[in-house]
């Protein structure tokens, strides 16, 4: 059950950081025309700060679990499978202790700005865009923990099946 809302939520992320990204290019463009004509769009950088966040952060969310994620691995590849397993395995703890730590001041920060205000639209919170910062750790923290747990499950023989059948891809 939990790997089917799992999945749901991996869809859901995949289209917010799609259309986001789409309705912010759409946004600046028309706004950048709009100010050539004389005709400025006083809440275009509001809305544009608001899509980029949670563009930003379901976008980090979606390549972590595809494995898109940028590697500079020059040197890691010289090293024994073993070594490999137990480097990827460290960098994995590590990125969860900084997602965690994301996370609680990520909400901080949320809950220091509920009363501030978007200059060009005053009914609208700035929480909504800083809870941005949250809810990608918190995500990020799931798939990190669930990659965690595949990589133990399969063990260095695993990892190095699934080391091999990544390279070459591009």
């Amino acid at each position: 059950m939990f790997m089917k809302i799992y999945d749901w939520v991996g869809k859901a992320e995949l289209q917010v950081a799609k259309y986001s990204l789409g309705f912010m290019t759409l946004l600046i463009f028309v706004s950048a025309v709009a100010r050539s004509l004389g005709f400025p769009i006083a809440s275009a950088v509001e809305g544009a700060t608001f899509l980029f966040a949670w563009c930003v952060f379901t976008a980090a969310d979606v390549a972590m679990r595809k494995d898109k994620l940028v590697c500079v691995d020059i040197l890691i590849v010289r090293f024994p499978k073993k070594v490999q397993y137990c480097i990827k395995l460290v960098n994995n703890l590590l990125t969860g202790i900084f997602l965690v730590f994301l996370l609680v001041y990520g909400i901080k920060l949320s809950y220091d700005t509920r009363f501030r205000t978007f200059q060009g639209i005053h009914q609208l919170s700035y929480t909504w865009v800083t809870i941005s910062v949250p809810f990608g750790a918190l995500m990020m923290s799931v798939t990190n923990v669930l990659k965690i747990r595949e990589q133990i499950r399969r063990g260095v023989e695993g990892f190095e099946a699934s080391y091999a059948s990544d390279q070459g891809e591009f």
